[in-house]
């Protein structure tokens, strides 16, 4: 970091700072085998900050956010213990959502404090922006691209602020804590010569003390260390992506983990219109009993293997997502359709399918207003690992940067 400082000259002060303003309604229905009843959430999320303007390379940005339920609690939050609904893990709450520090000079940036961190696709770490309550990060970050074609970031993690906080449930939790502990390191080097080629290099030193793969499992066996490359690129209209990482047991982390992540994907632009084909592993685990399959804690999930969000966790036999999509324009907004077919990557046997749909429209009659419909239908081919769902939301969100 003082490499970084030392480098870059201090730049003149900005104008002045800018308001912050975020606002989204949320109803969501979760329809899900197992359950007495099916869930019902109205949620509305209220995010208010200020970021400072720049003074000789110096900001700072502060923001609070809260969410309310609005009419009754048809559902678990994971902290009302109406466990006869399905799960919305959209908990009531209000609490600090960023406050940094940063320091923007000509070939980089640091900040230090509560905030966001989302590296790459968000496949490995991410902001979980999808749920109300966005995880963020406590720690230090550093960027430094020394000309157009290299970036590399790292960044120290000592608490990270989930999606289920900021109250701790009635009953310790090693699934859904409201703050993971442990010193986290995250290191990601890109170098994109050309449109054909970007390669990103990462390794994520992961120790997450206080938070286990299952209920049962012991803590600390979320605790790894992967190592991984992703070569992307595209040529005219075509795109692909091919990503390989090794992840193996991390600090103070009671089992041995080895495990493989594979990713190819190809994907193909006419006018408006993306299709895209791909094909994920999440690999089976080795080394003892239990669930050592390849896991991604601390990545944006939902934006992974189906909005339905059944393989949270990768099964202890592995995964493999075969999938197809589609992206188009329609009614003045954007469609995308998905399809995925899910299987086992140890055993041979099917978990089920989904399709997703999704209409998102920025309203122009007001600058930042959008509206969101969304829908996803899963259903198993094994009842004795996961259950049958069908999720639909509908939001409307107010945006100002």
């Amino acid at each position: 970091m003082p490499l970084l400082l030392a480098a870059a000259p201090a730049l003149a002060a900005d104008a002045g700072g800018a308001p912050l303003l975020d606002l989204r309604y949320r109803y969501e229905h979760v329809a899900q085998d197992g359950f007495a009843r099916d869930a019902d959430a109205h949620t509305a999320r209220l995010r208010l900050g200020y970021r400072t303007a720049r003074w000789h390379g110096w900001s700072a940005l502060g923001e609070v956010d809260g969410v309310a339920h609005l009419g009754g609690e048809r559902f678990n939050d994971t902290r009302n213990g109406r466990t006869q609904y399905p799960t919305v893990a959209d908990p009531d709450y209000a609490e600090l959502n960023q406050a940094l520090l940063r320091y923007d000079g000509a070939r980089g940036n640091v900040q230090f404090g509560r905030q966001r961190i989302n590296l790459g696709n968000q496949r490995f770490v991410g902001g979980v922006g999808w749920r109300q309550n966005e995880q963020t990060y406590d720690g230090a970050m550093a960027e430094w691209a020394p000309d157009a074609r290299w970036k590399l970031t790292y960044a120290y993690v000592g608490n990270i602020n989930t999606v289920f906080g900021p109250d701790e449930p009635a009953a310790p939790s090693l699934t859904a804590p409201a703050n993971i502990h442990g010193d986290s390191h995250l290191l990601q080097a890109r170098f994109a010569p050309s449109a054909a080629l970007a390669l990103t290099g990462y390794h994520y030193r992961l120790d997450l003390e206080n938070v286990a793969v299952a209920a049962g499992a012991p803590r600390g066996t979320l605790s790894s260390d992967t190592t991984g490359l992703r070569l992307q690129g595209s040529h005219g209209a075509v795109g692909y992506v091919l990503e390989h990482a090794r992840q193996v047991d991390g600090r103070d982390n009671p089992w041995s983990l080895d495990s493989r992540y594979w990713l190819g994907e190809a994907s193909h632009a006419a006018g408006n219109v993306k299709s895209t084909l791909g094909y994920e592993v999440l690999g089976a685990g080795h080394g003892g009993p239990g669930n050592r399959a390849f896991q991604t804690p601390l990545a944006t999930k939902h934006a992974f293997q189906g909005w339905a969000d059944q393989f949270l966790t990768t099964p202890a036999d592995g995964l493999r997502d075969a999938y197809a999509g589609v992206a188009l324009p329609l009614a003045g907004g954007k469609a995308q359709a998905w399809y995925h077919d899910f299987r086992s990557d140890r055993g041979g046997y099917r978990y089920g399918r989904e399709f997703d749909l999704s209409w998102e429209r920025a309203i122009p009659q007001l600058k930042g207003l959008s509206v969101l419909l969304k829908t996803a239908r899963y259903r198993s081919s094994d009842a004795l690992r996961t259950r049958d769902a069908d999720k639909f939301w509908v939001q409307v969100q107010y945006t100002r940067l």
